[in-house]
């Protein structure tokens, strides 16, 4: 499938934007990794996706009694530093393309990789694109929040990522959109495991509060640019194709365990 979009690259800390393709060299937020092992795909274009500016109220006012409970959320969060919960955020904020569909693991009772499930791979490496990146990025570029770990003097749980995520707006949680919308096309793949599935995509997302990079208003509503996603991406015959080959080779994983 041919999208006209844009590819965006870091240049000695300016942006240069460039067309191509659905084909993601680099990135302009914390979604996609600077240097993949090769270049982002997505199955939507800019055009296709709700515009995240209308579609979302307005972070909380610092004033407000909302951002009262962000900041209360994460205090709660800090308080976890060092314990088993922090690992997992601190896995969890790891996009790196070897933990593709690792965090999923437990819950689906597959392992997700490259060589064993490769169209279940690269279904979910597209979609880091279109819910992460093009389901976020222009409110992120409106509102610039700040993040928790900036507004403490703090770093996060994943401090290798805290450079790029000073730049990179907080709100609405690109991580959050990313983890609800695999959370909701493995459920609908796995409808017998979706308690499990959709507990793991929520708690992935309350992961970058504990990890101190995204307030709680971020998370939540990250998770709705997550449904809005997958609700376009059922309207993608591209995605349809990829859907249903992705079932049933992790089908064939679960019968072959």
């Amino acid at each position: 499938m041919s999208i006209s979009t844009k590819a965006i690259f870091f240049v000695a800390g300016s942006i240069v934007l460039s067309f191509t393709s659905n084909t993601f060299a680099a990135q302009s937020n914390s979604i996609l990794q600077t240097k993949p092992s090769e270049p982002y795909k997505s199955y939507l274009n800019r055009d296709d996706v709700a515009n995240s500016l209308a579609l979302l109220p307005p972070p909380p006012q610092q004033d407000s009694p909302a951002f009262l409970a962000d900041q209360a959320a994460y205090k709660q969060g800090h308080t976890l530093i060092n314990t088993p919960r922090w690992a997992l955020a601190q896995s969890d904020a790891n996009l790196a393309d070897s933990n593709i569909g690792k965090p999923f693991a437990q819950a689906l009772g597959i392992v997700i990789s490259k060589e064993k499930t490769p169209n279940t791979y690269y279904l979910l490496r597209h979609i880091m694109v279109d819910s992460g990146f093009l389901g976020t990025d222009i409110a992120k570029n409106h509102y610039q929040r700040i993040r928790p770990f900036v507004y403490y003097k703090t770093q996060t749980c994943w401090p290798q990522d805290d450079k790029l995520l000073r730049k990179d707006g907080s709100y609405p949680s690109g991580h959050s959109a990313l983890g609800w919308s695999t959370a909701l096309i493995l459920s609908e793949m796995f409808p017998q495991k979706q308690n499990q599935i959709l507990q793991r995509g929520y708690d992935f997302g309350q992961s970058r509060v504990i990890c101190g990079a995204h307030w709680q208003s971020d998370v939540d509503a990250g998770r709705i640019i997550g449904a809005e996603i997958v609700a376009r991406l059922h309207a993608n015959k591209e995605f349809m194709q990829d859907f249903q080959k992705s079932k049933e080779e992790l089908l064939k994983q679960t019968t072959s365990n």
